[in-house]
């Protein structure tokens, strides 16, 4: 039997693009929601033929705006994983969401198909700057959809973005506390960035600048009433995403769609795959450990001192940058002022 492997599933749809997006997503008011399910389904078959009857303790639909989907065309879609692969009684099973998108009813017919949790969009709390992001809800919109999803039992997210133009820290420090009231069990925090070829991109805007984001990013966790377990997500102690964290831990995972991407491993060989058919080819075992140290750096607990990990490590500066990076019950992760400097870091970590 081969290795358990996570399920990341990519739902390409949106009904508008937003002003920072640069994933992979295209607005599309009429999809062929079926001719997209037989897609899914063949590449979940061929996985099941390749890996055999799997377990699956993790499944992520991912976006692109999956709640867009209808409720029988997820089914079908659970359905057909269910089929394929043994998906554990307490599998985690993750929707993302956007505001408007979904009502109770919805909801509740997903809740019946598997999602046991629930991703939400927010981005702000305030309208003007919805608007300002391009997105399609507003503040009590967002708010409402959590508190259905919340009432529902169901474990819930919400994504929120920091770092607008012309924002202070202060700005921050008032997100952080008009989230507290929420009651949320895991928030995630992103910077934003401007990205080439979205509509940001061809603005001239004045954004914060290094500093002034670095301080913002510092704020979060003193005012955010849950703890940080990864560069830019929060959550109360056992409400972190499973998904999330076994693919920084380095498990296998399985990205299916167009846009999707996924590292599988079988006859004792990492292969780089990418959904849709796109890509799947043999990854050499010191690029595998490099990708592991990378992932593993961006959670808090750090990467996990294996012996194929420390084959790639530069002992000698991590020995002498004890300020940026510590160890810790076999495990390497960042301090506080390195997580400042993640990128810097893991540039030098490896030989």
């Amino acid at each position: 039997m081969n290795k358990a492997h996570n399920l990341y599933i990519h739902v390409p749809f949106c009904m508008s693009k937003c002003n920072y997006c640069a994933f992979y997503s295209f607005a599309c008011k009429n999809p062929d929601w079926t001719d997209y399910a037989d897609g899914i389904c063949k590449e979940l078959q061929f996985w099941s033929q390749k890996l055999g009857r799997i377990k699956i303790p993790t499944i992520f639909f991912g976006g692109g705006t999956p709640s867009l989907m209808p409720v029988a065309i997820f089914g079908k879609i659970m359905n057909c994983i269910n089929q394929c692969f043994d998906v554990l009684p307490n599998c985690e099973i993750t929707l993302e969401s956007n505001p408007g998108t979904l009502d109770a009813d919805k909801l509740t017919g997903f809740a019946q198909n598997g999602v046991n949790r629930l991703s939400v969009g927010v981005q702000s709390l305030k309208d003007d700057e919805l608007k300002f992001l391009g997105r399609r809800h507003d503040a009590k919109t967002a708010i409402n959809l959590l508190k259905t999803a919340m009432n529902m039992n169901l474990r819930v997210s919400a994504d929120f973005i920091y770092g607008l133009p012309n924002q202070k820290v202060g700005n921050v420090i008032d997100l952080c506390k008009d989230i507290n009231k929420l009651g949320l069990s895991h928030v995630s925090m992103y910077e934003l960035t401007i990205e080439e070829n979205t509509p940001f991109g061809k603005m001239n805007l004045n954004m914060p600048n290094n500093e002034e984001m670095a301080e913002m990013y510092s704020v979060i966790p003193q005012y955010l009433s849950l703890t940080r377990y990864e560069v830019s997500n929060y959550a109360k102690q056992g409400n972190e995403c499973r998904h999330n964290l076994n693919v920084w831990n380095g498990e296998p995972y399985i990205g299916i769609g167009r846009g999707g991407a996924g590292r599988v491993f079988f006859d004792d060989t990492w292969f780089e795959q990418r959904g849709s058919f796109e890509c799947f080819s043999k990854m050499s075992e010191d690029t595998r450990a490099i990708e592991k140290i990378l992932t593993g750096m961006r959670t808090i607990r750090g990467v996990k001192l294996n012996e194929d990990i420390k084959q790639q490590l530069n002992f000698d500066w991590i020995y002498s940058h004890k300020d940026l990076v510590e160890i810790d019950n076999e495990y390497l992760h960042t301090t506080d002022k390195g997580l400042l400097v993640l990128d810097d870091i893991v540039v030098e970590l490896t030989k």
